[in-house]
């Protein structure tokens, strides 16, 4: 893999941000170690370990790995026969067997293969890990319960300390005050007990002098009455220190047989340090594994990809590219005006290849299939050097000197401005001859350039596309949207003129243009006209398309409407009909109680009878009313096609089409349906269905007075121009029943996006709005949902 390609590309420069979200110093120099992989399963094997621990990672979202310290050279220590580790180093290794025996207990509840062989390398030596918590602490030191002897040893020696302290204050006070220092105390020199006394004084005193002040008027002495107490101590820190040293060497023995071991788990956490890192950054640019295509398969295929430095600069959305080169397409070369971003794409290019090929997953999006590169060469930027003596011609000829010389089928070229620095015919001549080698070779090559030669290269069979970067001739602004098969426009004179170049001279220039060239330039000015037109074709086709969804929606949600009301009115209508049923029969049985009753009593049998014969006629005519189908009580409505009615159980309006029997086809609005004729009733003469009284009535239907739009552009309006338009651009909206619109304001100075935020916040109609997504606009478009 060529170093200047990966240096161009500014490789080191992106592991270094995939190197930060690293938890320790080991596991950053292992992510800044990683270089392009060469064979293809090495690259899918290192791929799919990210996966896993990308997946361990989604399930556990607080987790982290622990403390990971740099323990290499006691482990090299403890490989020595009869070393002894100090304290420090022991607590150290401490901390690695605690991360190794956490790491172990979660990777143990993993079924993936990958993770699998992590954990097996990590040890669990929980006795060990616990003797060194108890022995040792962070700042080195060996603890007093480390053992009972080393208690007993310390416990004296508090005791021995305090009472050679007791036994000088006590000589200090029986000096003379002569003698005496002015708030003098007993003190410290040289790991001693000291007094401090006056010069004069040190005949008087004796002992032995650890120092003086800087006047030299203060002598600090060790008094002969403490020298054998000193001594005393210095015999039980002696025992201290052999005890510690026996501690520490129980310490390093427990450890020195699982020194290959520790060295095996240091390695592995590193590792998973590592892999850890390159998830949580792919999680960060929404990267997506690729697929890595078979062994000699060329076709290269990237979706949704981005420049790792752009995402990583935070400053916005990203403007994702799409690119697709098949197995016969051997060169791309890519045109567009100057900061169009046709080096980004170049370099975004090269890194997503790159990376993935180290183990990162790149920032792409799913469905990408990358081929192995066996060697990646790049021609990007200024390659003139002072040091070497040469131009950035010079320099761009040594660079394709080399590719032309190396490059072969397995090879992935990227050049920058591919022919300039020169006469520009010498230049196209050179860039022609190298690509037409290239393609020869076999080499996957990707070129960007201004020279109108180049574009005409893309012919059948030549094995070179044209691609572009496409550019908004209206607001002379780069769109940064990848098109393949299709040159692109250099606009150096539409962006001279914008610039407010003298027009005079910008018309004798046009002049003085090829022919060829013109014609090409003129043909991509109408291409690009009709693409434009057919974007609005395919926004008002998709607005049709959200507006006969929504009739589709509105019909069938008004069918299962009429359904449930018929279904409720054929329960009703059975429930009246079986409770005028049981009340007929009770009113039939009472009559003839009473005709019995009458009898009994012998009161005239004629009335009596005719008076339970009118009960029993009033009940079977109510039961034959509702047999029929309608309320003794109510005459069925004569209608006739054309009058208008009312629905009884919705209160829409409309008119009637057909009588069919004892039922009516009725019409509302767009809608037609049949119901009961006993369910409609005469709306009067007030307005025919379809005028705007009608429509604005109970159950009726209005279609907008004119075409809702699903996007709203406000770029370049002032504020105030802005608010009135964004609200008739809501009002259309929701008119429409649109379920969301798309407000494009731009980036700019914010203030047009701050404001829409707070006219959205406010509008009550808004469910919610968020910032456009990479293939929407991202931060110069707001996206808005409406309440339904």
């Amino acid at each position: 893999m060529s170093g200047h390609a990966l240096e161009v590309l500014e490789f080191e420069r992106v592991l270094g941000r995939v190197a930060r979200r690293a938890s320790s110093d080991l596991g950053r120099e292992r992510v800044r170690g990683l270089r392009p992989r060469t064979r293809r399963e090495d690259v899918v094997r290192e791929l799919g370990r990210v996966a896993s621990v990308m997946r361990f990672l989604a399930e556990r979202p607080e987790w982290s790995l622990g403390a990971l310290p740099d323990v290499r050279g006691p482990l090299a220590q403890l490989a020595t026969e009869g070393a002894v580790l100090d304290a420090a180093p022991l607590h150290h290794l401490g901390g690695l067997l605690t991360t190794s025996r956490v790491l172990k207990s979660e990777l143990r509840r993993s079924a993936d293969e990958a993770l699998a062989t992590i954990e097996a390398r990590l040890v669990d030596l929980r006795a060990t890990e616990d003797d060194i918590v108890r022995t040792v602490d962070g700042e080195g030191a060996v603890l007093s319960g480390a053992s009972r002897e080393l208690k007993r040893i310390r416990d004296r020696l508090r005791g021995a300390h305090a009472k050679v302290v007791r036994a000088l204050e006590g000589y200090l006070g029986s000096l003379p005050a002569r003698y005496l220092v002015a708030d003098g105390s007993v003190t410290i020199r040289d790991g001693r007990y000291v007094v401090p006394i006056r010069r004069e004084g040190k005949g008087e005193v004796g002992g032995i002098v650890h120092g003086e002040s800087q006047t030299g008027a203060t002598l600090f002495v060790e008094p002969p009455m403490a020298i054998e107490l000193m001594n005393g101590l210095r015999d039980l820190e002696g025992e201290e220190a052999r005890e510690i040293r026996r501690i520490l060497r129980e310490l390093t023995a427990a450890l020195a047989p699982h020194a290959e071991a520790l060295a095996g788990t240091l390695d592995s956490l590193i590792d998973f340090d590592a892999l850890e890192a390159r998830a949580r950054t792919a999680e960060a640019w929404e990267g997506m594994v690729p697929e890595i295509a078979p062994e000699g398969e060329k076709t290269l295929r990237i979706r949704d990809g981005r420049h790792p430095l752009l995402i990583e600069a935070h400053e916005g959305a990203v403007v994702p590219f799409d690119l697709d080169l098949d197995a016969d397409e051997r060169a791309l070369v890519v045109s567009g005006p100057n900061t169009g971003g046709k080096s980004v794409f170049l370099k975004a290019t090269g890194l997503i290849s790159t990376l993935a090929q180290s183990g990162v997953v790149p920032p792409v999006g799913p469905e990408t299939r990358l081929p192995v590169f066996g060697a990646v060469f790049a021609d990007i930027g200024d390659e003139q050097s002072i040091a070497r003596n040469l131009s950035t011609f010079s320099a761009h000829l040594a660079n394709l000197s080399d590719i032309v010389s190396q490059a072969d089928e397995a090879s992935l070229v990227l050049i920058d401005e591919m022919g300039t620095g020169t006469d520009p015919a010498e230049g196209a001549a050179l860039a022609r001859a190298v690509l037409d080698d290239l393609v020869a070779r076999g080499a996957t090559t990707i070129v960007t350039s201004h020279l109108g030669d180049l574009k005409r290269l893309d012919t059948k069979g030549s094995g070179i596309v044209n691609a572009s970067l496409q550019f908004d001739p209206e607001r002379m602004e780069p769109t940064y949207r990848l098109v393949k098969g299709r040159p692109g426009r250099s606009y150096g004179l539409a962006i001279a003129r914008r610039l407010g170049f003298p027009g005079d001279v910008l018309d004798r220039a046009e002049t003085h243009r090829e022919r060829g060239a013109a014609e090409l330039e003129e043909l991509l000015a109408r291409l690009e006209r009709e693409e434009h037109e057919a974007r609005e074709l395919g926004h008002r086709l998709d607005l049709e398309r959200a507006q006969t969804a929504r009739l589709r929606s509105d019909l069938e949600d008004r069918e299962r409407a009429l359904s449930e009301s018929e279904r409720t009115s054929e329960t009703r209508a059975r429930e009246e009909a079986r409770q005028l049923l049981l009340d007929a029969r009770a009113e039939v049985e009472e009559a003839i109680r009473e005709l019995r009753g009458a009898v009994a009593e012998g009161a005239a049998l004629e009335e009596a009878s005719r008076e339970a014969r009118r009960k029993v006629e009033r009940a079977a005519g109510r039961q034959r009313g509702r047999a029929a189908g309608r309320p003794s009580s109510t005459p069925s409505p004569r209608l006739a096609p054309g009058d208008p009615v009312r629905l009884a159980a919705t209160g829409a309006r409309g008119r009637v089409v057909e009588v069919r029997a004892d039922r009516v086809l009725v019409e509302a609005g767009a809608l037609r349906f049949e119901v009961p004729v006993h369910e409609v009733e005469p709306a009067g003469t007030g307005g025919a269905p379809g005028d705007a009284g009608d429509r604005t009535s109970r159950g009726g239907w209005r279609a907008p007075s004119h075409e809702p739009r699903v996007e709203v552009d406000l770029r370049g309006m002032r504020v105030d121009e802005m608010e009135a338009e964004l609200v008739r651009a809501l009002d259309e909206a929701l008119l429409a029943d649109l379920p969301e619109l798309r407000i494009i304001h731009g980036k700019g100075t914010g203030a047009l996006r701050q404001r829409v935020g707070e006219i959205l916040e406010a509008d009550a109609r808004v469910s919610e709005y968020r910032m456009g997504g990479p293939r929407e606009g991202g931060a110069g478009v707001t996206v808005v949902n409406f309440r339904r």
